[in-house]
C-alpha cells in the first residue's frame, strides 16, 4: 500500500524540477519537496496499517471528545514535526496561523454540520496541523498522524494554507483512513484522491454558500503562484473540466483510459467528472443530496481498501435510492453520470 496523500502530484514536482524556465533555487525547492514526500509516504503507510489493527482489535468504541480540539504548530522552516506549539493560533500574528486555525475549525464544522461527523475518526480525534513546514516545500499533507503546510516556492505555488479546499481535501484523507480504508495504487488510489477533491470542493463550496451552478470546481486555485499564473494555469485539477490546458495536473475523463498504476491523482478525473456531472444535473447545492450520498457509500461500505471504481459507483446507484426512494430524477442522474464516464 503505497500513499503520498499530498495535495501535488510526485511528477509534477518532478516536471517543474527540470523546468529550465524555472530559476535553480526555484527547481532546487521542488527536488527537495520530492525528496521529502518519499520519507512521508512511509510515514502514511504505517499509520494506515496502525488503523486498521486498532479498529479490528477495539472492543468498544468511546469518543474522546463531543467535538475536536485543535492543535497547532510552528515547524519554523524545519521538518522537525510537530514543531513548537502556538499557543493562541486565532489571535496569532502570522497569516498562515490564522488560516490554518480558521479552516481548520471550518472544516471539522462542515463535516459535523453537514454529515454529523465528529473530527475525522469520527471520536472526536485532536486535529494536529504544523505551518512553515521546510524551506519553500512546495506540498501540503497529511501523513496519518497530522497536516503539514509548506510555504510554496513562491512562483509556481504559494502559502499552500491559503486555499481553504486544500486543507479539506488533506483532510479527508483522513476521513478515508477511517472508513474505507482505501490503497493509494490502482483504482482504489483515484478513488482516495477522488474523495478528497470531493468533499474539499464540496466544503469549498458551503463556506461560500454557492450553488452547483455558481461554483468554479476548481482544485487548489489559492495556491497558484504568479510565474504558473503568467503561463495561463490556474488551478491544481478542474473537476468541472479535468483534462484542461490550465491545470497544472490535468487528468483523464473517461474509465477507457484508465491504466494500472496510474498515479491517482490522474485517475481520479474519472469520478471527478461524474461527481461534478451529477451535481449539475441534480442543481441546488452538492452537499445537499448527492454529498450525502457519496458520504454514505464513504461511510457504510466497510474497509475495502482494494474498492473498484466500477463497485463505488454501483454503490452510490444503490445508496441514492436508499436515501432518497422518490427521487427518480437523483437516481437517474448519479446513473448518467457514471455511465458518461464509463461506469
Amino acid at each position: 500500500m503505497r500513499c503520498t496523500c499530498h495535495i501535488v502530484p510526485a511528477d509534477v514536482l518532478r516536471r517543474l524540477a527540470q523546468d529550465a524556465s524555472l530559476s535553480q533555487d526555484t527547481q532546487r525547492a521542488f527536488i527537495d519537496t520530492a525528496k521529502v514526500d518519499v520519507e512521508q509516504r512511509r510515514i502514511r503507510v504505517q499509520a494506515v496499517k496502525l488503523t486498521m489493527v486498532a479498529q479490528a482489535t477495539a472492543q468498544t468504541v468511546t469518543a474522546l471528545a463531543p467535538a475536536p480540539a485543535l492543535s497547532l504548530y510552528d515547524c519554523n522552516h524545519t521538518q522537525n514535526l510537530p514543531g513548537t506549539p502556538i499557543a493562541n493560533p486565532p489571535a496569532s500574528a502570522d497569516q498562515t496561523a490564522r488560516n490554518v486555525s480558521a479552516t481548520t475549525s471550518d472544516v471539522a464544522d462542515f463535516y459535523a454540520t453537514v454529515f454529523k461527523r465528529n473530527s475525522i475518526d469520527d471520536g472526536g480525534m485532536t486535529l494536529l496541523s504544523s505551518i512553515h513546514y521546510g524551506i519553500k516545500y512546495a506540498n501540503a499533507f497529511w501523513n496519518g498522524l497530522q497536516m503539514a503546510y509548506g510555504d510554496g516556492d513562491g512562483l509556481i505555488f504559494t502559502d499552500f494554507s491559503q486555499s481553504n479546499d486544500v486543507i479539506a481535501h488533506e483532510l479527508t484523507h483522513g476521513v478515508t483512513q477511517y472508513t474505507l480504508q482505501l490503497n493509494y495504487t490502482n483504482e482504489a488510489g483515484g478513488l482516495n484522491e477522488h474523495l478528497s477533491d470531493c468533499f474539499g470542493s464540496m466544503f469549498r463550496q458551503w463556506k461560500a454558500n454557492q450553488t452547483v451552478a455558481q461554483a468554479d470546481w476548481l482544485i487548489g486555485k489559492d495556491i497558484v503562484g504568479p510565474q504558473a499564473q503568467a503561463k495561463g494555469l490556474t488551478c491544481l485539477r478542474d473537476m468541472a473540466n479535468p483534462a484542461g490546458a490550465h491545470c497544472i495536473g490535468p487528468q483523464i475523463t473517461h474509465f477507457s483510459q484508465y491504466k494500472a498504476g496510474m498515479d491517482p491523482h490522474y485517475s481520479s478525473g474519472v469520478p471527478n467528472l461524474a461527481f461534478h456531472t451529477i451535481c449539475m444535473a441534480v442543481g441546488g447545492q452538492s452537499w445537499d443530496k448527492v454529498g450525502q450520498v457519496w458520504y454514505r457509500v464513504m461511510t457504510t461500505s466497510g474497509a475495502k481498501p482494494a474498492m473498484r471504481m466500477k463497485t463505488f459507483a454501483n454503490r452510490t446507484r444503490s445508496a441514492a435510492s436508499q436515501l432518497y426512494p422518490g427521487d427518480t430524477a437523483l437516481s437517474q442522474a448519479v446513473d448518467a453520470g457514471w455511465k458518461q464516464v464509463g461506469l
